[in-house]
């Protein structure tokens, strides 16, 4: 079923071949940048994968982010039309829920107006492929674009890449990677981003790795956690680039935690002198296990540096794993992301070629 020829706006889906590529940064940077050069733009993420358990309002977490961010009105953004989650999922397989949501995409679309509506996909290429949702039946449906946002794992990225090219055909715009190792950049400006333009798939832009794009609020832990806090709860907003583990004595102590910046340590509840070792260095706040407060005297060190202390009913192996899979997942969801994602985006990545490619003019040019 081809689009309806009412609406006169491009589309443009962002897809990825993994979950947490940073497909919902990628557009944040690039829908600002097409905003600063005058063009009206849409949003729309017909798949919720992101859901609110505060808000309970059927609208996807990155969505609502988004809306808010670039200030879109009601009618520049599409509806989520369903959540990936179990229940769906199981309906789907019983044969019990819904199995084709084509027209009701259209129909969420076609009211919508603006230059360039872009349609942020869920986690992988096919996810949503049993709602015939999947960026490639979405793409081929829209008649759209796919923009391309893979996160960098390795050389070895190229192999799939060129699957995705097999797969897309013309349909694949071109690419974005992410999270380049600082090492790895000057590789992959003049070897990877050669070889693949010669291949036909176009390179719009190489972001290279950031902590601060990795880091995790200390409330986000909290959350994951399930911790209970024992000090400034009001500084929950600290930001968390690092995770040290707090295991050894406190001369090797105070040399390790020196080396790391914005750091969570975790340490058992009974080592004092650790815990007083990673306040005087750059922790953003103190993880306890074991089951055992800590003294006075921390908690009074912690309240005069504002370093929350976060107690938790589990071991350290779990602790660490849990963090470490919070580091993966994380979400643009703070101003101080959002305005570092501005500026990354505005170095690297190549927003005039993206718009001649799609046909669009600048409206604002020169500004």
């Amino acid at each position: 079923m081809p689009t309806s020829a009412k609406s006169k706006s491009k589309y443009l889906a962002i897809g990825s071949t993994r979950p947490y590529s940073g497909k919902s940064s990628i557009i944040l940077g690039m829908a600002q940048q097409f905003q600063a050069k005058g063009l009206d733009i849409a949003y729309s993420k017909p798949l919720g994968t992101c859901f609110s358990e505060s808000d309970n309002d059927g609208i996807d977490e990155d969505h609502r982010f988004l809306a808010k961010t670039l200030d879109l009105p009601d009618n520049r953004l599409g509806e989520t039309l369903l959540f990936l989650d179990a229940p769906t999922l199981e309906n789907r397989l019983q044969g019990t829920g819904q199995t084709d949501y084509s027209e009701s995409l259209v129909n969420s679309l076609e009211r919508l107006g603006g230059d360039l509506t872009i349609l942020e996909g869920a986690g992988t290429l096919d996810q949503g492929r049993l709602f015939n949702l999947s960026v490639p039946k979405v793409a081929t449906l829209l008649e759209a674009s796919v923009l391309l946002v893979a996160r960098f794992h390795s050389m070895l990225d190229v192999g799939e890449l060129l699957s995705v090219q097999d797969r897309l055909g013309d349909r694949l715009l071109g690419v974005v990677l992410t999270d380049i190792p600082e090492e790895v950049v000057p590789s992959a400006s003049t070897i990877l981003r050669p070889f693949l333009e010669e291949q036909g798939i176009r390179v719009f832009g190489l972001l290279p790795r950031s902590n601060l794009l990795r880091s995790v609020s200390v409330r986000e832990l909290v959350q994951r956690l399930n911790a209970e806090v024992l000090c400034r709860p009001d500084r929950l907003d600290l930001m968390v680039e690092t995770l040290k583990i707090g295991a050894m004595n406190v001369n090797s102590a105070l040399k390790y935690f020196s080396q790391a910046q914005n750091m969570a340590v975790i340490t058992g509840g009974d080592r004092s002198e650790l815990q007083l070792a990673a306040l005087e260095t750059s922790t953003q706040c103190l993880i306890l296990t074991g089951h055992m407060p800590p003294s006075q005297m921390i908690i009074n060190r912690a309240e005069e540096v504002e370093v929350p202390i976060l107690s938790v009913d589990l071991d350290t192996l779990k602790t660490v794993e849990i963090i470490d899979e919070t580091f993966g997942q994380v979400r643009l969801h703070e101003p101080i992301k959002v305005e570092f994602m501005r500026k990354l985006m505005s170095e690297h990545f190549d927003v005039d070629r993206l718009l001649s490619i799609l046909g669009l003019e600048p409206v604002l040019s020169g500004r």
